[in-house]
């Protein structure tokens, strides 16, 4: 068993950034040596970031974006085309969508999707509010964007049943060959659906 080279609230700290998506406990110890070394420019102002967040930070109504203010600053967004919903499974996948810049129009964050052996049904997710949001009237299509995974196909099926009684277009993001991507080293499933929805050149 290896010994104890610090103190409890340094492996406390180490501890808890391991938990970090992306950090394992040697990645976690790196970090939190460097927040100790960077203690004034560096830890502080993120303990007191992290305060400050854990005070402000909330789940937008609307949307379920995570932000400081309720509705959120995209919902709030009035250059934003109010007839396209974005359906996403995470707040991760809607900044990710942001970043890219692809599109100016609103969100709905799932929260997850169905995953019956995980335990996760249609009351877990955040489906009744994209309802009545399309009941409300006013939006013509919602794009669906989540995971190419069994659960994500299988919650965008769930979805468009549910949607199905509506004057709404259901899409989703096409599946298929990356922007620099090379055949030789993409996955026979990736290659199919590439195939499959093939566009006029």
């Amino acid at each position: 068993m290896p010994s104890t080279v610090a103190g409890p609230e340094i492996e406390r700290l180490v501890q808890l950034l391991a938990r970090l998506p992306g950090l394992g406990p040697r990645s976690a110890r790196r970090a939190a040596l460097h927040l100790i070394r960077k203690r004034e420019t560096l830890l502080q102002p993120l303990v007191e970031a992290m305060r400050v967040a854990e005070e402000r930070i909330v789940t937008c109504s609307v949307c379920g974006n995570v932000d400081s203010r309720d509705p959120c600053t995209v919902c709030c967004d009035e250059r934003r085309d109010p007839a396209t919903i974005v359906v996403v499974e995470s707040v991760g996948d809607l900044w990710a969508l942001e970043r890219a810049g692809a599109i100016q129009a609103r969100y709905h964050v799932l929260g997850g999707v169905l995953s019956p052996l995980d335990g996760v049904g249609p009351s877990d997710l955040n489906l009744s509010a994209l309802v009545a949001r399309v009941a409300r009237g006013g939006v013509s299509e919602v794009i669906l964007a989540v995971n190419a995974t069994v659960d994500g196909q299988t919650t965008a099926h769930y979805i468009i049943d549910l949607l199905s009684g509506y004057p709404v277009k259901a899409t989703r993001l096409a599946h298929g060959v990356p922007v620099g991507g090379e055949l030789d080293y993409l996955d026979d499933g990736t290659l199919a659906a590439a195939m499959r929805q093939r566009t006029a050149f």
